[in-house]
C-alpha cells in the first residue's frame, strides 16, 4: 500500500552503517581544494538531529530539538568503507557537531589513530566554539582542516530575533580563537532577510573585510535569501506571520517581500553576480569587490577601497561546492 504521507520517526533507531554500494565513485563528487592539489571527500554523520531551535534553520520544524547519537562504531566502520573508496578528506555533515562534544571528539581521535592522514571538516555553532573552545587544539591536531559555522547576521537584534544563541561580539571572539588554535572558519550568513538594511548590508561586508574573511566566506553566502518552509518557527513571529504569502507547495517556502525594494533588487544582483564570477572561474576575493560596488551602489554610497591586507588564499582550505548552512 502507497504510504500517502512522508513518515517521520523520531524513536531511538539501531543505526547501522550506509549501504553506499549504489552510489557513483567519490571522485564525482564535491572536491577538497587545497595549495598543493586536491582530495576526493567522503562524507558521514556522527549525529542526527540538533539540540537548539534556530528559528530560521529547516532542521527545527523535523526534528524540534530532538537529537541522536550514531554509535562511533557505525561511523567508524563508515568512515573505513569511504577510505577504502578513496576517500582522503572527510566532511561531517552533522548539523552541529558539539551537540554531543564528549561523543564527537571520541570519534575524531579514534580515526586519527588509524587514519593518521585522513583529514576532515565539521559544522558547529558559534555559541559551542566559544563554550568549548578548549576543544579546538584537540579539532586540529586530529586533522580537521577548517570549521563552518552559520554566523547569519552580525546585527544583534537579527540574532535574537533568529534565535541563533549568539552575539556579534561572539562572532568575534571565535574568529580569534579558531585563528589562535590554527583552525580555519568558514562562516556562512543568511544577509537578506525582512530585517536587512542596505547600511546594515554594507556593515557586514565591512566586518568580513576587516576581520580578512574575504577568502573564507563562499561568495555565494552574500546573497542568500532567507526561506521559510513548512513548520518554520519564524512563524511565530507576529510581524513575520504578517508579512508571508500563502505557502508555495511547489518551493517548499511561504514567499516574502522585503518592505525595501531596493534590498530585494540587490540580492538578485549579487545572486546573479556571483554565478556568473564563479562560471569564469574569479578569485573570492574579486567577487567580494563586485559584491562590495554593487553594494554600495544601491546605498548611494561612494565606493571607497576594501580594508587591507587580506590574507592569501593559498592558506584557507575549501571544499568546490560549499556548505549551504
Amino acid at each position: 500500500m502507497a504510504q500517502p504521507e512522508p513518515l517521520i520517526s523520531l524513536d531511538r533507531l539501531a543505526f547501522i552503517p550506509p549501504d553506499r554500494s549504489g552510489l557513483p565513485p567519490l571522485d564525482g563528487y564535491a572536491k577538497l581544494l587545497l595549495p598543493g592539489g586536491s582530495r576526493t571527500v567522503g562524507y558521514t554523520e556522527a549525529s542526527r538531529g540538533c539540540k537548539h531551535l534556530c528559528r530560521h534553520c529547516p532542521i527545527v520544524p523535523v526534528y524540534n530539538g530532538v537529537f541522536r547519537i550514531v554509535p562511533r562504531e557505525v561511523v567508524l566502520a563508515d568512515i573505513r568503507q569511504q577510505v577504502s573508496a578513496g576517500a582522503e578528506h572527510l566532511t561531517f555533515g552533522d548539523p552541529d557537531f558539539f551537540n554531543g562534544p564528549g561523543h564527537a571528539l571520541g570519534i575524531v581521535r579514534a580515526l586519527h589513530r588509524e587514519f593518521p592522514a585522513l583529514t576532515y571538516d565539521v559544522t558547529i555553532k558559534v555559541e559551542h566554539l566559544l563554550k568549548h573552545s578548549e576543544h579546538l587544539a584537540t579539532l586540529r591536531t586530529t586533522g580537521c582542516l577548517f570549521v563552518t559555522t552559520a554566523v547569519e547576521s552580525i546585527d544583534d537584534r537579527v540574532l535574537k530575533l533568529l534565535d541563533k544563541g549568539h552575539t556579534r561580539a561572539d562572532f568575534l571572539e571565535v574568529v580569534r580563537r579558531c585563528r589562535d588554535a590554527g583552525l580555519a572558519l568558514s562562516p556562512t550568513f543568511v544577509p537578506f532577510n525582512p530585517w536587512t538594511t542596505l547600511d546594515g548590508y554594507l556593515e557586514l561586508l565591512n566586518t568580513i573585510a576587516e576581520l580578512e574573511l574575504t577568502e573564507s566566506v563562499a561568495p555565494i553566502q552574500l546573497a542568500i535569501r532567507l526561506l521559510i518552509p513548512s513548520g518554520s518557527k519564524l512563524l511565530e513571529l507576529s510581524e513575520m506571520a504578517a508579512m508571508v504569502g500563502e505557502f508555495d507547495p511547489a518551493a517548499l517556502v511561504y514567499p516574502w517581500s522585503h518592505k525595501d525594494p531596493r534590498v530585494d533588487a540587490l540580492q538578485r544582483r549579487i545572486q546573479d553576480a556571483v554565478h556568473a564570477a564563479e562560471h569564469e572561474k574569479k578569485s573570492r576575493n574579486e567577487i567580494f569587490d563586485a559584491i562590495w560596488s554593487l553594494a554600495h551602489e544601491a546605498a548611494g554610497r561612494s565606493r571607497h577601497p576594501v580594508a587591507e591586507p587580506r590574507l592569501a588564499r593559498a592558506a584557507i582550505p575549501y571544499l568546490n561546492e560549499p556548505w549551504y548552512c
